[in-house]
Formats: structure tokens, C-alpha cells, sequence
């Protein structure tokens, strides 16, 4: 019998395959360092955090039927993940992302994302044809959504009924890809997450703290937001109403999957009962537990 799940995280689930060196880089360096693979992509990232604060998520992604994609759903199955609604496809492969990081931070980054964008709007069916929703009986929980979906399908997801009753929940997947949630600025639900950069992107225009950010995306119209500006501050807020907290001062030993970990916790939190005060605590503890090289609980 299939699970029911706590929330959906639609987007990118692929291999995360990063380079991480102790000394500083820059263009042309070549340096010893250690090389992993893991499970990763902004849906992912998402998914596993959810799990470490008992929630259940369902994938809603592309994955290859190559020997990667059976071992990332074997390994998404094995973390408790559901997995039943993921589209698998003959003739895409199993997307991956590859990083640099070093003492001096991301040093360069590559997403191979393309079966995703490929993909579409099939990975939607599940919300279409009664699995998980319809038209007329949508999905009413908690949705995390990435992206690293294109930009026509956020725009479809803007305007879709299928997702009329949802919390939606946007992360932009990275700065490059900030302006594609503008399709989702306005949204009566939708809840952004952002760094400093993507929101001055967003507003085309730079800020100096995240509170400034915060009311200058509210004031553009969006719902309500979070934007983090590293071990600066974090801001979190709709109109006329926004709060500021610093985070945890750490040693930063990496980098990849720190905004997606802020992300999970904050939804976990809240979902759990948690004020806004205590959920954006809660959050900046997970990311900077995260980012020190220790697991976030």
C-alpha cells in the first residue's frame, strides 16, 4: 500500500558528485582534496533533510532507467522516501551535478539537469490523474518546489489548478536560475527562499542586508519570503512584517546543499507547530550545523 506523504519536492534529484580541497583555488588550480558522490539536486537535498525531522516527502522528479537511477531510487527508497510517482524514462538519463569547493568556498559548479527540462510537465501526471490529486480534489499539503524547473513549466505551475490548494515552498536552485521564479512572485502561496544575490536578482539591484531584500521582494509582490546572506543575517516576512536573525557563527567546510537544508528545517518546523521566531531559529541551527561539516538534527 502506497504511503500518503507529508509533501511533495518536485525538481531536481540526481547524483551530486563535488571536489572539496582545504587549501584556497583559483582559475587553473590543481590541488589534492577528496571526491564524493552522494545523492543530491535541490528536491533531494530537501527530501533528505525532511527525513532527519520525521517527515515522509514524495519525489516528483525524473530518473533515469541507467544503472545510476536504479541505485539513486534504491538509495531515495532506502532513506524512506516515496518514490512510486517518480517518472522514469528509457531514453533520458540520470541527471548529475558537479562542484569544486575549497577553503575559499564554491568554486565552480556544473548542473546537468537537462532529462529534467526534457522531462517537463510529465512529472506532474501524478497531481493530473487522482495518485495524488486532480483538477477538481488538489493536493492540499506542503509542496517544495525547484528551480531547476524551466521556466515555462513554473509559469503552467503559476497558473495551474493542480496547485490552487498547496503551500508552496520555491527555492531558485541557484543565483543563475533566480529570475525563473519571477513566474511565482506573485503567487497568493507560494513562500520564496533566496539568498542575497538571487533577490537582487529578482528586484534587479544589489542589498546590503537581508531585512532590506526582504521588503524590497515583498514590495514587488511577493507572498512572503526568506533571504539568507550567509553568516550575516536571515530575514523572513510578508508585508509590513519581517524579522531578523543572525545565525550561528561556524567553520564553514562546505557549501553545496546548505540553502536547501535552511529550507527543509524551516518547512519541518513549521509543519511541527513551531512560531515563526522559533522555526527561523531552528533553521539557521540545521544550516550552520550543516555547513560545519556535521549532520543537522
Amino acid at each position: 500500500m502506497t504511503k500518503t506523504p507529508d509533501i511533495l519536492c518536485i525538481g531536481s534529484v540526481l547524483w551530486d558528485v563535488i571536489g572539496r580541497a582545504a587549501s584556497h583555488m583559483r582559475v587553473g588550480s590543481d590541488v589534492p582534496g577528496r571526491i564524493t558522490r552522494l545523492p543530491g539536486g535541490v528536491a533531494m537535498n530537501i527530501a533528505m533533510t525532511l527525513r532527519r525531522f520525521g517527515m515522509t516527502p514524495a519525489l516528483l522528479t525524473t530518473i533515469g532507467r541507467d544503472a545510476e537511477g536504479e541505485e539513486l531510487i534504491s538509495e531515495a527508497v532506502r532513506m524512506g522516501m516515496i518514490c512510486d510517482h517518480v517518472y522514469r524514462s528509457d531514453d533520458l538519463p540520470t541527471d548529475v551535478y558537479m562542484a569544486v569547493e575549497a577553503a575559499n568556498g564554491l568554486v565552480a559548479a556544473i548542473a546537468d539537469a537537462h532529462s529534467l527540462e526534457a522531462a517537463g510537465d510529465k512529472i506532474l501526471r501524478p497531481l493530473k490523474n487522482g495518485q495524488l490529486g486532480s483538477e477538481t480534489a488538489p493536493f492540499a499539503g506542503p509542496v517544495a518546489l525547484d528551480g531547476n524547473l524551466t521556466e515555462e513549466l513554473l509559469q503552467t505551475i503559476a497558473a495551474s489548478p493542480l496547485f490552487a490548494a498547496a503551500d508552496l515552498r520555491v527555492a531558485p536552485a541557484s543565483p543563475g536560475k533566480a529570475e525563473r521564479l519571477l513566474a511565482l512572485l506573485g503567487h497568493p502561496s507560494a513562500t520564496l527562499y533566496v539568498n542575497l544575490e538571487e533577490a537582487g536578482l529578482l528586484c534587479q539591484t544589489t542589498f546590503s542586508d537581508s531585512h532590506a531584500a526582504a521588503a524590497a521582494l515583498i514590495a514587488r509582490g511577493a507572498h512572503r519570503v526568506l533571504v539568507t546572506d550567509g553568516g550575516a543575517s536571515a530575514s523572513e516576512g510578508t508585508s509590513g512584517d519581517i524579522i531578523t536573525q543572525i545565525p550561528p557563527a561556524v567553520m564553514v567546510t562546505r557549501v553545496t546543499g546548505a540553502g536547501d537544508t535552511f529550507m527543509a528545517a524551516h518547512i519541518a518546523s513549521e509543519a511541527q507547530g513551531m512560531g515563526r521566531e522559533a522555526a527561523l531559529d531552528r533553521a539557521l541551527t540545521a544550516a550552520a550545523t550543516y555547513v560545519s561539516g556535521e549532520t543537522p538534527l
